[in-house]
């Protein structure tokens, strides 16, 4: 049994971690073992993400005042958080590449950037490229009209060159007749 000021330590210490977290799941974990969920927590810890279990109470507790509070109404029955500091796409994506492995691991939702989203919007996000991939089909989406343009007025100067060159060869063809 936990004392109050270890209560409100726990609560202060998973606050500040919701506060600096740009995604958070809520898993089941039901059936699960201590060593399953250890494999889990240290999969995850290598790409800077973190598996918490916590007492409904506390996690609610916690949430107040950070952009998973829009989630309050997820914690009944056991819970699990799969907390995200650095990309959050790569949380849904390291998340149902462990929950393949591991069907007693269930994703119930999550909060990405203080947006609550469904399993099934989850599974959508987890698809998607990664962040370098995205940024580069950016920068080339954006790059394609100013080369386009460049083409355009490269030809359009060409164009010219040849206009030109075809008069001076008529001039001198005229002059070499006459």
């Amino acid at each position: 049994m936990l004392d109050k000021a270890r209560k409100e330590e726990l609560i202060n210490e998973l606050n500040n971690k919701l506060k600096g977290a740009k995604a958070v799941l809520f898993t089941d974990y039901k059936g699960m073992s201590v060593a399953e969920l250890t494999t889990i927590r240290l999969t995850l810890r290598q790409s800077n993400i973190e598996y918490k279990v916590v007492k409904n109470t506390l996690a609610k507790r916690a949430t107040e005042g950070t952009s998973i509070a829009v989630a309050k109404d997820v914690f009944k029955g056991p819970i699990g958080l799969i907390i995200g500091f650095d990309d959050p796409v790569a949380v849904p994506k390291q998340t149902f590449v462990l929950a393949k492995g591991n069907d007693k691991l269930k994703v119930l939702c999550g909060v990405i950037e203080g947006h609550l989203y469904s399993k099934d919007d989850l599974v959508k996000i987890s698809k998607l490229p990664g962040r370098e991939v995205l940024l580069a089909q950016l920068g080339g989406v954006m790059k394609a009209p100013a080369t386009k343009l460049a083409t355009v007025l490269n030809a359009t100067v060409a164009r010219f060159g040849y206009a030109l060159n075809a008069l001076k060869e008529k001039k001198s063809a005229a002059q070499t007749a006459a």
